[in-house]
């Protein structure tokens, strides 16, 4: 030993709040999400979420502001993509839509998910960089021009969320009394189209 001492500074003042901070806001996020889990959007309350993680109901809206935007932050969706090696080019259509009627119809939280995003900013950006991170690598591995990606990604989406709202939030009696087959009848050539297709001439007139 040569005498010296190793020394470790003390936190300074402005890194205690900070850590406390991220460990109110992690403690936070743990208790939302087993409380999503177990009880659904609709019945897990703030007061609920604040018990589970043993803090004041304000401190949950401090950070997250309701129960929309806690739910954005806290909830994690895989949207389980089947590998573009694996999905027949000719068929991608089919067998996407099919997917994602399986994937809405087993998945409560997708839906709630699917509600918070069409009323809250933070739900929406959530939506946002699901589709944009787990849907544009699939259609730009599909895409006949990879720089078409983003752009047919966005269009599948249109589809698929526009689906999904009519047939499972608003539930649009024609749109709901569809079977799986029947709308994989009927949206798959579209989604097709999108995924795997030629580009479409500009429509009459419009030169």
């Amino acid at each position: 030993m040569d005498g010296t001492e190793t020394r470790t500074e003390a936190p300074g003042p402005a890194e205690e709040p900070a850590r406390r901070s991220d460990s109110t806001r992690a403690a936070i996020l743990r208790a939302a999400r087993d409380s999503f889990a177990a009880e659904g959007y609709e019945r897990a309350t703030i007061r609920l979420i604040a018990r589970e993680a043993g803090i004041d109901p304000a401190m949950v809206m401090r950070y997250y502001g309701n129960k929309a935007g806690l739910f954005a932050a806290s909830v994690e969706l895989d949207l389980h993509l089947p590998e573009a090696s694996y999905l027949p080019r000719e068929h991608a259509g089919a067998v996407l839509v099919r997917h994602f009627l399986s994937l809405w119809e087993g998945d409560e939280s997708l839906k709630a998910m699917l509600r918070v995003g069409a009323t809250n900013p933070a739900g929406a950006e959530r939506m946002r960089s699901i589709f944009r991170d787990q849907l544009g690598p699939l259609a730009e591995a599909l895409s006949p021009d990879p720089e078409e990606a983003r752009t047919r990604a966005g269009l599948v989406a249109s589809q698929v969320l526009g689906m999904a709202l009519c047939r499972y939030v608003l539930e649009l009696p024609p749109v709901a009394a569809l079977s799986t087959e029947e709308v994989v009848r009927w949206l798959a050539p579209t989604v097709q189209g999108y995924l795997a297709g030629e580009v479409p001439p500009p429509p009459p007139g419009s030169e």
